[in-house]
């Protein structure tokens, strides 16, 4: 059985890869495991000719070849203009591949998706739809007509998949679509992380978060907390992993806050100096605001035995149900310092948080994902 995947996905050349390109983040791992449900995977991406190698994760998998076209975000002009252009210099080498496959799967959001989507389904060809962000809000016309579209088209031959999870179903008008998590840890990975033990040594926190570096991701609130504990615990310090706009701005917060010498800003890393990091750590502090779906990097702490400070947002309440961190009350930096500090005074608590915290992720391996997925 041959699939094709429509992905937003930028990739570019690389010669680590046995097939000659690579990308970043925690797509590699997804096209691996799906690879391997499949005869042949064609994986239909948009391409960069500049490489960018922070963070570079090679292709890898069962019989992959990607299928690189113009990324529409290297054109200059408005997107909204550029679309109809590219698609209408694309929609031949679309056709052709949805034509030749037995089953067509888009992740979304991505406009790079949806007209594949909506093709797939014209065409009656079997159509896997996996809904990568927060389903429960729908803010735009995009995100309002992907709802529509699985909850109306779900069922049969074609499976939708929402991101999250939740003691109900996504939805309550088309049953047939079901809650999906996302992972990049496989069985051996999770396995070789088990029994990792942290203590917080001389009350000297190492803190960590890990994200795209944007406002609502909350690591202004983690410099404010840092700065409130600061004169009990001089030696805390804090990993910020990941890029984004918003570095600038948190930089120069934390010189205000007089922490620049206990904040180290790594940008963008691969994912297993991600776990290399993570394993140094103490805790995991998360007080994101944003409109999470399934936040791999969460499972990826608590893998690690990291307890996990966050807000009750999406599906972060379900994962630390059995106690494997603490959900915020109130979104506020004194809140999140004084969770903290409730960690710092209670180590036998900190220890068993970080028993559950291992213990919940089992569940949650890349083999798992793929099986769930074959079994629709």
């Amino acid at each position: 059985m041959k699939l094709v995947v429509f992905s937003h996905k930028l990739v570019w050349k690389s010669d680590s890869s046995a097939i000659g390109y690579a990308t970043d983040g925690g797509f590699v791992f997804h096209m691996k495991a799906l690879s391997e449900l499949f005869d042949e995977t064609t994986i239909v991406v948009p391409f960069s000719p500049v490489p960018k190698p922070n963070g570079e994760v090679p292709f890898i998998g069962h019989n992959i070849r990607i299928v690189p076209l113009e990324n529409i975000d290297a054109v200059k002009g408005n997107r909204k203009l550029k679309f109809p252009i590219w698609l209408l210099k694309n929609s031949g080498t679309i056709l052709s591949l949805i034509n030749k496959a037995d089953a067509v799967h888009v992740p979304i959001p991505s406009d790079m998706g949806t007209i594949p989507m909506v093709l797939a389904n014209m065409m009656s060809k079997p159509l896997y739809v996996r809904h990568c962000g927060n389903w429960f809000i729908q803010a735009t016309k995009a995100e309002k007509f992907w709802k529509w579209f699985m909850e109306k088209y779900a069922g049969g031959k074609n499976v939708m998949l929402a991101t999250g999870g939740a003691a109900t179903p996504p939805s309550a008008r088309n049953k047939n679509i079901d809650w999906i998590f996302s992972t990049s840890l496989t069985t051996e990975e999770l396995d070789a992380l088990k029994g990792s033990e942290h203590v917080i040594y001389n009350n000297s926190p190492k803190l960590i978060i890990a994200c795209r570096q944007e406002k609502e991701k909350g690591v202004d609130t983690v410099l404010a907390a840092m700065h409130l504990l600061k004169s009990r615990y001089p030696d805390i310090t804090l990993d910020v992993l990941g890029d984004g706009e918003y570095i600038p701005q948190l930089i120069d917060i934390a010189e205000k806050l007089g922490l620049s010498q206990q904040v180290i800003f790594h940008k963008k890393v691969g994912h297993d100096r991600v776990i290399e990091l993570m394993r140094a750590a103490d805790i995991f502090t998360y007080p994101t605001r944003a409109s999470e779906g399934f936040p791999k990097v969460v499972l990826e702490a608590m893998a690690s035995g990291l307890p996990v400070i966050t807000n009750p947002v999406s599906v972060l309440p379900q994962l630390l149900s059995t106690g494997g961190g603490i959900l915020l009350k109130h979104d506020t930096a004194q809140e999140l310092a004084n969770s903290i500090e409730h960690m710092i005074l209670n180590p036998e608590e900190y220890k068993q948080m970080q028993q559950k915290a291992q213990d919940i992720v089992k569940q949650f391996s890349l083999e798992n994902w793929r099986d769930t997925i074959g079994t629709h």
